[in-house]
């Protein structure tokens, strides 16, 4: 019983340091360069909402929450976006669990990841795109609060979901081709 104890604990010591890894390249990469692209004054690609949307199965719900927040709020420093990604993650954190579990046969393991290759392409793109879509109409309604043009938003919320529908299934097709 002990063994397994100390086993889980070096499990879980190896998955934080993996995510928090994971969380200061998505920090990076967004700061450094895609926050830097504007294609056609309205396409930007946020894949750092890909760090948000691969949370496990089995994965506390208070800890979605936790680390969506905190990429929101480093993500908001770099891009002088203040509360913008970090409201808006922490409400794609909030889904995330429930909306997977709509994908996920009742009888899988509990440490199941969402990924093409565990539920499939079908369900992978239902699953990415949809979240994809929320966390852009949350982030680009919350920043055109202001002065709102629908035509702009609308620019803004296709243009940046295709983006980076397309640079999350490039990573996920690169990550099956390993």
């Amino acid at each position: 019983n002990l063994k397994s104890q100390i086993s889980n604990h070096k499990e879980m010591a190896i998955d934080l340091l993996k995510r928090a890894g994971w969380f200061v390249v998505f920090v990076l990469v967004q700061a450094v360069v895609l926050g830097r692209i504007h294609l056609f004054i309205c396409a930007t690609p946020l894949f750092y909402v890909y760090f948000v949307t691969q949370f496990p199965r089995n994965y506390p719900k208070w800890g979605i929450l936790l680390w969506s927040f905190m990429l929101g709020v480093m993500i908001d420093t770099f891009s002088n976006t203040p509360g913008l990604a970090s409201a808006s993650l922490t409400m794609i954190a909030a889904i995330q669990p429930y909306y997977f579990e709509l994908f996920v046969p009742r009888d899988s393991v509990d440490d199941l990841k969402p990924a093409l290759s565990t539920i499939g392409p079908l369900k992978y793109s239902y699953y990415i795109i949809t979240l994809v879509l929320l966390y852009c109409l949350m982030f680009f309604s919350l920043e055109l609060f202001t002065y709102f043009n629908w035509v702009q938003w609308a620019l803004c919320v296709g243009g940046s979901t295709a983006i980076t529908l397309m640079l999350i299934f490039t990573f996920e097709s690169a990550k099956l081709n390993r």
